[in-house]
């Protein structure tokens, strides 16, 4: 119904008072017009007297035709009762303005691009017609300069690679090159990886979720989830002496043997995190204002998501049960009792859901873990691969050469290759090595997740308006240390 026919049938009385007002007015235009005809002098045949305050080329009410016509409006139309004599519009395509798609920048100096992240984003009004991300302003040739370091001088790159997930990514470095070695390590060892992999996990994924809340909106949970996350990093530094790069997890072990009363520390932040986590999820599960900017937003298909080699928590949401731990268990991950966390939908809600559920199998994980550890050595017990004792180098000249060998020239890794993958907070992560049987790796082509799922930022846009950028980038998780490398 258009606008016209709507005030006929919802204001007749607004239609008779406004011809009254009509009637009035021609009555009043023509006394004016009687009485400048009277008091001027008379106009030439064939003009008509106007009034002063009239444009001539304005056609006016005339008593005669009992037609009128308003200045501006388009012909003059006969008043006829409940027609409402408003402007002739005419609201063609042609003659409106048509207003292109535009281009902008998101980033790389974005508040919420979580690094130096650049989007080229083309928009129609609010609406994002495409998504074209750029990267490589923190490349740095991370690849390229591991071949000039020998295996063990090249492990402290990998923490600076996804610099809120440090020891997985030496986990994964090391499986590789004790695969190419083919190196057996100790079950204590082991059970230590998987012990600070969990951490590392809800490490980052206080990261994750605190920071994407908080790009949204919420900065409570973000101060909650950073005070947890603190208590991980004095965890870092107790066994490794740093806080962030830690090089504690080296190929045949781990750096040094855990300290005393570390394990009870854990377990006591272990047994009171679930509680923080539930206080998280009653200030935002439900919250309307995040169910409104994550629902529905930034979704994509189990299909879309394989095609686009996503992995992780981005892939589970879509409903694909796909766990490295579980699909090819490494380490000691087929001793432990853990559940797959999957979505149904898809889209950031779930994929938030799915992050929250993590961190409370990763405690599981954690548990097991201090309930199951062994005794044992830390590390191999192989010269050529792990550094001799200290009091060892003080009797021995054998382990004094060995030290200085391992340190200076490097041990010599058998010509092969592998691929090695494990489940990083983030996603797969992978290394693909070769060896060419020198002290330092032939090529090291590093499997980052983050690089997949930037990659599919188009396809996490359907639909999307400019709002929900933000809240799509938080979801991914990416650091660009691994994504440019």
């Amino acid at each position: 119904m258009s606008f016209r026919n709507l005030l006929n049938v919802a204001r007749p009385g607004f239609i008779a008072r406004q011809q009254r007002i009509m009637s009035a007015t021609t009555s009043r235009v023509s006394k004016r017009l009687a009485s400048s005809s009277s008091s001027s002098p008379k106009e030439p045949e064939g003009k008509t007297a106007i009034p002063y305050d009239m444009d001539p080329n304005e056609t006016f009410y005339r008593e005669e035709s009992k037609t009128h016509s308003p200045p501006g409006w388009a012909t003059p139309m006969a008043l006829s009762p409940g027609v409402w004599p408003g402007p002739q519009v005419t609201s063609s395509l042609e003659t409106r303005t048509q207003i292109k798609p535009y281009t902008i920048n998101f980033g790389p100096q974005h508040p919420a691009a979580h690094g130096v992240l650049r989007l080229i984003l083309e928009l129609d009004g609010e609406a994002v017609v495409h998504a074209d991300p750029h990267i490589g302003l923190l490349h740095r040739g991370t690849e390229k300069l591991m071949e000039y370091r020998t295996y063990l001088q090249a492990l402290p790159y990998m923490d600076r690679l996804d610099y809120c997930s440090m020891m997985t990514n030496e986990e994964v470095y090391s499986m590789a090159v004790e695969k190419l070695l083919n190196v057996d390590v100790p079950l204590r060892a082991k059970y230590i990886r998987v012990l600070f992999g969990e951490i590392t996990r809800i490490l980052n994924h206080c990261m994750a979720v605190g920071t994407h809340v908080m790009d949204v909106g919420g900065l409570t949970p973000f101060l909650y989830l950073f005070e947890e996350r603190e208590r991980c990093m004095e965890f870092y530094e107790r066994v490794s002496g740093a806080r962030m790069h830690s090089a504690y997890v080296r190929p045949g072990g781990v750096a040094q043997d855990l300290p005393r009363g570390l394990l009870q520390d854990i377990y006591d932040w272990a047994n009171q995190f679930p509680d923080r986590l539930n206080e998280v999820e009653e200030m935002v599960t439900s919250n309307r204002i995040w169910l409104a900017r994550t629902v529905d937003v930034g979704k994509i298909t189990k299909q879309e998501a394989l095609d686009w080699g996503i992995t992780g928590p981005m892939l589970r949401s879509t409903g694909m049960r796909y766990d490295v731990r579980k699909s090819e268990p490494y380490e000691v991950y087929d001793r432990m009792e853990f559940d797959v966390p999957i979505g149904t939908q898809g889209d950031v809600f779930d994929r938030y859901l799915v992050r929250m559920e993590e961190m409370r199998q990763s405690i599981r994980i954690i548990k097991q873990c201090l309930d199951q550890m062994p005794e044992g050595p830390h590390r191999v017990d192989d010269w050529k691969v792990s550094p001799p004792p200290r009091d060892a180098m003080k009797q021995n000249m054998e382990a004094l050469i060995h030290h200085f060998k391992l340190f200076s020239e490097g041990y010599h890794v058998p010509a092969g290759e592998t691929y090695t993958a494990i489940e990083a907070p983030k996603g797969e992560m992978g290394i693909f090595m070769i060896s060419d049987g020198s002290p330092r790796p032939y090529k090291c082509h590093i499997r980052a997740p983050g690089f997949y799922h930037l990659g599919a930022f188009n396809a996490f846009m359907k639909n999307a308006l400019l709002a929900d950028v933000v809240a799509v980038v938080g979801t991914m998780d990416l650091v660009f240390g691994e994504v440019d490398r």
